[in-house]
């Protein structure tokens, strides 16, 4: 059995062109995934002499955050905390027509076709977004200690795989949920503590980066989210809560 649909895809040569939508029609398994729809469709187009449709994967196991499209005006598409990658056609009926944007947001341009830079959560990182710590084998497990609450706490803003969904779903543009899960998730853990107060605080006082915007409650980011629930609604544990650096006043 196949479903068949109609895709009205963004097609864009460069960053200068115009683009548009073109409409596509394929014949495809319930059992494939989004992406390997997309690749049938780019084996017909290569046949036919024609331009394949460019979009970024890597692992397609929703880990990387990589396939970052908007499908139907959702970011990553109407199944609730999924990636585009472990998107299955079983959620389209025969016939449907599925629009396929890039990420709309002037912080990710468009390179070509669905594809978008990222390089504006790049920034981020470098300006904070980090702990400095060897590289190598893996320590003991047991050679640090941290209470469960924290280390749970920081895995909720790990769940983060930056893909920038939350950027595509807010009308404003912010990127306020990434930065804060990569400034959350070691913050109470014991490697981040020696930079804690140095590489965040110099990082909140230039929260605005290249074409990214403040936040706003429009409220509209976390259907598109691929861990569902955004990394600020969560609270520091108890048992453990934040305080102000002595020597650096928070005023």
């Amino acid at each position: 059995m196949t479903v068949k649909l109609t895709l009205r895809i963004w097609r864009q040569r460069n960053a200068r062109d115009q683009g548009g939508l073109v409409d596509y029609r394929v014949e495809i398994s319930p059992d494939a995934s989004f992406l390997e729809m997309l690749d049938v469709l780019n084996e017909r187009l290569a046949g036919a002499g024609e331009e394949p449709v460019a979009f970024d994967h890597d692992c397609r196991e929703g880990i990387c955050g990589m396939c970052s499209l908007v499908i139907d005006g959702t970011p990553h598409g109407p199944e609730k905390a999924t990636t585009t990658c472990q998107l299955h056609m079983r959620k389209f009926r025969d016939g449907d027509t599925i629009t396929v944007e890039p990420w709309r947001a002037k912080a990710f341009p468009v390179v070509k076709d669905l594809v978008v830079d990222r390089s504006a959560f790049d920034r981020i990182i470098q300006a904070g977004g980090y702990i400095t710590a060897p590289t190598g084998t893996a320590p003991e497990a047991h050679s640090v200690p941290v209470p469960k609450p924290d280390a749970d706490f920081a895995f909720q803003a790990a769940e983060c795989i930056g893909c920038g969904a939350c950027v595509a779903a807010c009308p404003n543009g912010s990127a306020m949920l990434f930065t804060a899960a990569k400034i959350t998730h070691l913050g109470l853990l014991p490697q981040g503590q020696p930079e804690r107060y140095t590489a965040r605080r110099g990082h909140a006082r230039n929260p605005r980066r290249p074409g990214l915007r403040r936040l706003h409650q429009h409220r509209r980011m976390h259907p598109g989210l691929p861990q569902g629930n955004p990394p600020g609604r969560h609270r520091p544990p108890e048992s453990r809560p934040p305080q102000p650096h002595p020597k650096t006043p928070l005023s």
